[in-house]
């Protein structure tokens, strides 16, 4: 229900607002850190998928505290997305207050807006067409700040902020989100771009300003470039992991431990440490999200480009090499058996399990009806909902459960937090196939089973 502001009650000052539009865990992560500085947020949502997010990212504890936290206060309000864009701007300028909110919670508060701030993924599916486009360009406040972000194709987001006939028009992609620790990570990024319309003109983004100051690196350049400099960040973070993959099944032929070789690397300035761990590959949203409209722009400009095609493919093929080397170490007699797997997530500390390993490892398991007895705290939940019917299933509640039961170990993702009790798995002999390398030398050496690592030999 609105209130119009001559029944408001006039001793009551004007409230700023910021206007979150989107579901999904960079649209709650935004919410919850702008709060956090002291702001008032309205987020508007498809009410059923954020909440949804909200129970999937359950993980993440002092987000999903401090959510509830901000919700009960009602500093953070949370909204059904209208239907339409025009709807939702109409609210504000017709009243200069939220048409959607019960008076009884908001009093009689006037509200202007501070900004907006459109996450372009969660407003695809209502928003059809960039509608929204034209409804902010029949807005009396051209002089409010509108920010966008998520993943497109190049060029695409530059192209609506064009569109956009307004001049305070910014990107700001998520290049800095931690999956495990979004709050924090946002908070102090590592490295934030903002992307401009109007050259130098940051300042009218005062509610950001404490978020491009702690941050460990900071850029503003014009959208375009900050859009190609996100997508080649995330390529060539990528196609680092590749690489060491690649490079580990040479290490295996040369009885070289590869995770010793990544140390070695990682002293040489000029190559970094980050992203040179060999494993299973990559996984999540965010990378394979990323190559995807990269070679679709690719594709929208006929460029050929064998190097991305080379790290999607050894990406993909790296996600069963695990299960081909149990294979082997079986020579092939694989039927029937009981396996232990730790870990589901796409990365030890996240409870999402996109696009990780876990997934292909299960199928082939399965298929050669293996029984699976799966330890993964974080992502439980999830592989209860996308498996809960499986037979061969079993998700038990410590690593060690049923132990007694398997004839190896598979590790998925493992937290290096978490100490790994060799004695335990030393009590069974049984063989460990490690597709994250997380076992240390000193662990490998004193197991009295085999060791199958990535491109870590024993």
């Amino acid at each position: 229900m609105s209130v119009h502001p001559s029944h408001a009650n006039n001793s009551h000052s004007k409230t700023k607002v910021c206007v979150i539009i989107g579901h999904s865990i960079e649209a709650i992560t935004s919410a919850v850190v702008l709060a956090s500085l002291g702001q008032r947020v309205h987020l508007y949502a498809d009410k059923e998928r954020l909440a949804q997010q909200i129970q999937q990212y359950g993980f993440e504890h002092h987000l999903q505290a401090l959510w509830q936290m901000y919700v009960q206060q009602q500093t953070i309000i949370s909204q059904a997305l209208p239907a339409s864009a025009d709807a939702l701007i109409q609210s504000y300028e017709a009243t200069g207050q939220d048409a959607d909110h019960d008076a009884n919670h908001q009093g009689h508060e006037q509200t202007t807006v501070a900004l907006y701030w459109l996450f372009l993924d969660s407003i695809k599916s209502v928003w059809l067409d960039d509608s929204w486009v034209t409804a902010f360009n029949h807005s009396h406040q051209q002089a409010l700040p509108v920010i966008m972000s998520g993943i497109e194709q190049l060029g695409h987001i530059a192209g609506l902020a064009q569109r956009l006939q307004r001049a305070w028009v910014y990107y700001v992609p998520f290049v800095f989100l931690k999956d495990g620790d979004a709050y924090s990570s946002m908070l102090n990024p590592s490295l934030w771009l903002l992307g401009e319309k109007t050259a130098d003109s940051r300042q009218h983004l005062p509610i950001l300003a404490p978020l491009m100051q702690s941050a460990h690196a900071a850029h503003h350049a014009d959208i375009a470039t900050i859009e190609f400099a996100r997508s080649s960040i995330m390529a060539m973070l990528a196609t680092r992991v590749s690489f060491m993959n690649e490079m580990s099944r040479l290490a295996d032929s040369q009885q070289i431990d590869i995770k010793h070789v990544s140390r070695i690397m990682g002293l040489d300035e000029r190559v970094g440490s980050s992203y040179l761990q060999a494993g299973w590959g990559f996984g999540g949203n965010t990378l394979p999200t990323e190559l995807v409209k990269l070679q679709q722009s690719n594709q929208e400009h006929s460029l050929d480009m064998p190097l991305l095609q080379s790290v999607l493919h050894i990406n993909e093929d790296q996600k069963e090499l695990i299960f081909r080397k149990f294979w082997q170490y079986f020579d092939g007699f694989i039927d029937n058996k009981t396996v232990m797997i730790w870990g589901g997530s796409y990365k030890a500390g996240s409870g999402r399990t996109a696009d990780s390993a876990i997934h292909p490892l299960l199928a082939l398991l399965w298929s050669y009806n293996i029984r699976t007895l799966v330890y993964s705290d974080k992502a439980q939940t999830e592989l209860a909902a996308l498996y809960g019917q499986q037979p061969l299933l079993k998700l038990v509640a410590s690593p060690y459960q049923q132990l007694d039961e398997a004839q190896a170990v598979f590790i998925i993702s493992w937290s290096p937090r978490d100490q790994l009790d060799v004695a335990k798995l030393n009590q069974q002999a049984m063989p460990v196939f490690d597709a994250q390398n997380a076992l240390t030398r000193v662990q490998i050496n004193s197991l009295v089973g085999d060791y199958m690592g990535i491109g870590r030999a024993k």
